[in-house]
């Protein structure tokens, strides 16, 4: 169908979905969000476990981007860091819970080092720090994502990888394990707050775990601080950037010739430019459609109470963007990781019995795979705004006391979302270079 088809019916559905929320009751949508079904526990000492092994691959992974192929396709660093974690990880997360607490490689080291001293255990990282240093880490590593010359080069990425790790770790002891993997770490601050999607939920201590409903862990959300909310927008700010800085459109703003395109180097400076005024901009009518909500409202609560709890709406959207932008790339790339973890080294190794599998762009390929992909990514940009309305609903009805004043509160950022549905689905069909 023409791409207008699709926006049209995208901003309808959203909005279909605000007015049938409006009129639902609130009893009705807190019942399905409260429901679990008990599954099993786990042992912590399991968790330190598996901490070390990732601390070990990851120490493999390092030497690798060193030791092995210079060609970012054949060498396993860069595949396992933007595809199978950033890409992969992200969206297990978002569907499941949150793995990344038992595969992260500091938990595990932290645990060997707390043991031979004891003291380590009762640092904390001071509360007027906030989420901002883990804002400060994710605005650098969109940086060198989005606008770096080479951040799939293997030598420069190991370099990044290790020293981050390294400087992470002194962190961890300097403020604690839990307080810097709550709210300085950036991966384990990104993955803890989307894995609040993911339909598996661990209650500590016992770590007994249940399964409940897609989102039903945001309904228990507290409000974040500033610093929090800023990260959750810096998270959906940098992957719609990373969509429109290789458009026709931002390409010609910035007066360069799309189908000739120059490489990342030359455009450092605009796309910089570019990457903080998407996230100045989002977070700007971000709050003024929260605000705006409130005063249709009437509410009386604290400004800075309602735009930290309502920002959790913004998670099933960051991974719709996520799932919708980094899919075609997913499942070609996939296909390297698959060859190149067999063989870290280049040295004639199969590991895993996938050193001889024919990587083949096959399936993006055909007009039957483009629609099939076109229509799957449509349907997540669609899909999470939907459920980020439906989120956001269950949210403001904390804040309100009547079922009316919740829903004229969402009235601003639903239409809000509706434009963000819109802005999304053009992402996905105008043309690209790059």
């Amino acid at each position: 169908m023409p791409t207008g088809y699709y926006l049209t019916g995208g901003a309808m559905a959203v909005a279909a979905s605000f007015l049938v929320l409006a009129v639902l009751p609130p009893a009705l949508l807190e019942r399905f969000a409260a429901k679990r079904l008990a599954f099993f526990s786990v042992s912590e000492r399991a968790r330190t476990f598996t901490s070390l092994i990732a601390f070990a691959i990851l120490a493999t992974l390092i030497a690798a981007g060193f030791l092995g192929s210079r060609d970012p396709l054949s060498n396993p660093l860069p595949l396992t860091i933007w595809t199978l974690l950033w890409v992969g990880l992200t969206l297990v997360q978002g569907v499941f819970g949150n793995l990344w607490a038992w595969i992260n490689p500091w938990y595990g080291p932290w645990r060997v080092v707390a043991a031979i001293f004891p003291t380590l255990r009762d640092r904390r990282l001071p509360k007027w720090a906030g989420y901002w240093p883990a804002l400060i880490l994710f605005f650098a590593f969109a940086w060198f994502e989005l606008i770096d010359p080479a951040p799939d080069d293997p030598a420069r990425l190991a370099w990044a990888a290790g020293i981050y790790w390294l400087v992470s770790f002194l962190a961890v002891i300097a403020f604690g394990y839990e307080d810097w993997s709550r709210r300085g770490e950036f991966l384990s601050v990104f993955f803890r707050m989307v894995s609040r999607f993911g339909m598996v939920e661990a209650a500590r201590p016992e770590n007994r775990t249940s399964l409940c409903l897609p989102g039903a862990k945001l309904w228990a959300a507290n409000p974040l601080p500033a610093s929090g909310m800023f990260f959750l927008l810096l998270s959906l700010s940098s992957v719609s950037f990373d969509g429109l800085s290789k458009t026709f459109f931002w390409l010609g703003l910035n007066g360069i010739n799309p189908l000739e395109f120059p490489g990342r180097s030359a455009v450092m400076t605009t796309n910089t430019i570019g990457l903080v005024l998407i996230f100045a901009a989002l977070s700007a009518v971000y709050l003024l459609a929260v605000l705006l909500g409130e005063r249709l409202a009437g509410s009386r609560l604290p400004f800075a109470r309602s735009a930290g709890l309502l920002v959790w709406s913004i998670v099933p959207i960051a991974l719709a963007y996520h799932f919708s932008h980094y899919l075609t790339a997913f499942l070609v790339n996939g296909q390297y990781a698959l060859v190149a973890i067999s063989d870290p080294f280049s040295s004639g190794w199969d590991v895993f019995g996938t050193a001889g599998f024919q990587v083949g762009a096959g399936i993006v390929a055909g007009y039957q795979s483009a629609w099939a992909l076109w229509n799957a990514q449509a349907a997540a940009i669609i899909g999470g705004h939907v459920l980020a309305v439906l989120i956001a609903h269950g949210l403001a009805y904390r804040l309100h006391p009547t079922a009316r004043q919740a829903a004229l509160s969402q009235l601003p950022l639903t239409i809000l979302m509706i434009g963000y549905t819109v802005f999304g689905l053009w992402l996905l069909s105008t043309p690209t270079a790059g």
